[in-house]
């Protein structure tokens, strides 16, 4: 399971290993290496390095600006040098005017400041840009400028997010998180704090490129190498073939028997299934949607992260356990009887409900026992 939270892992670990106890305390083997590693890394691509701050630690985005502080800065020595007011700047960033800056830490600016020429190069600003930021022009003889940064997001940490579940709910690293924002190596965040999220790269082995107006590669059909296999064409009026017979009641679960499982939020599905990658499903949902159990079952176990964020593992007939992380009231207690539908808690603030299916140890695709 990829849930992005390595606080978690610790005790999601215990807590699937005490829900594969039967009632005698004894270890039920058939859920061994139910659990994978929680990280980021395999499900993005690393992200450009930050762009270099001009003289007075300012970089300039298409829609905004960062400043980067310097050894000894607080957020009114950034203010003084960037002719900004000291406590705008600071409550932008949820921190008092005279709190001590980590070199290299990030604070996004309340309003865009007048850029600051390289020494060589003239200021212009181009009027059909519509982007509102001066452009630096390099002097004659001088080597073009780079292209412009990728323009990237802004994040308000929320209470309860940390940077694992930052990076994770973007699709970036978080190595180029803390990168881009100078996060300290605990990656400590704060309520309020402004991060700024790099746009994420894109994966080789799992994208083709081609140069710019080539358009997508034609895939060669296997015709290319091996000829078309003999067909019979039926003669016009001939009888249909019979139907195969199919018991489908004979391949369904106890806990399939209504129909399968239930959608446990209603949002939509914002990251699929992919074994080995990612061992669930991750639904949208903001803080406080309701959580509701995918099936009738047994509460076999709930735990919470270091981070205080509760997980949830419901028993099924059929060898079936299903698994809600993400979330924050809990209703239901370990032992708790609980049908399909009822209420087992509220989303937390990571904005998803992260859900699994499990038989046995290997897990299932979600989508393919919803109804």
């Amino acid at each position: 399971m990829r849930t992005g939270f390595p606080d978690t892992a610790v005790a999601l670990a215990a807590l699937l290993a005490l829900a594969g106890c039967g009632a005698h305390g004894v270890f039920d083997p058939d859920l061994r290496g139910l659990m994978g590693g929680l990280d980021t890394a395999p499900a993005a691509a690393s992200a450009g390095p930050r762009p270099e701050p001009d003289a007075r630690g300012v970089i300039t985005f298409p829609s905004g600006q960062v400043a980067v502080a310097q050894a000894g800065d607080t957020p009114a020595t950034v203010a003084a040098r960037l002719g900004l007011q000291p406590d705008a700047l600071a409550s932008h960033n949820a921190l008092p005017p005279d709190a001590p800056l980590r070199a290299g830490a990030v604070l996004v600016l309340p309003q865009q400041v007048a850029a600051v020429a390289t020494p060589g190069a003239s200021i212009v600003t181009d009027p059909f840009a519509n982007q509102g930021a001066p452009e630096t022009v390099a002097p004659t003889g001088a080597p073009a400028s780079t292209p412009a940064p990728v323009d990237p997001r802004e994040h308000v940490v929320a209470s309860g997010e940390t940077a694992w579940s930052i990076a994770r709910r973007y699709g970036v690293t978080v190595q180029d998180l803390a990168a881009w924002n100078g996060l300290p190596g605990d990656m400590g965040l704060r309520v309020g704090q402004r991060l700024i999220v790099p746009q994420p790269g894109q994966r080789p082995d799992r994208l083709a490129t081609t140069a710019p107006g080539a358009g997508s590669p034609t895939p060669e059909p296997p015709s290319a190498s091996d000829p078309l296999p003999d067909e019979e064409t039926p003669t016009a009026g001939a009888a249909a073939p019979a139907a195969p017979t199919t018991d489908l009641g004979a391949t369904r679960t106890a806990a399939s028997r209504s129909g399968g499982l239930r959608m446990p939020v209603n949002g939509p599905i914002i990251r699929v299934y992919d074994k080995g990658e990612n061992d669930g499903i991750d639904i949208a949902a903001p803080s406080g949607t309701p959580v509701n159990a995918a099936g009738s079952g047994t509460v076999a176990a709930i735990t919470r992260d270091t981070a205080g964020t509760p997980i949830v593992v419901v028993r099924h007939d059929g060898d079936l356990m299903t698994v809600y992380a993400g979330l924050d009231d809990v209703s239901v207690v370990k032992g708790d009887s609980i049908g399909p539908g009822e209420s087992i808690g509220t989303a937390g603030n990571d904005g998803f409900v992260h859900f699994e299916v499990r038989r046995g140890f290997e897990s299932v695709d979600p989508e393919s026992m919803l109804n």
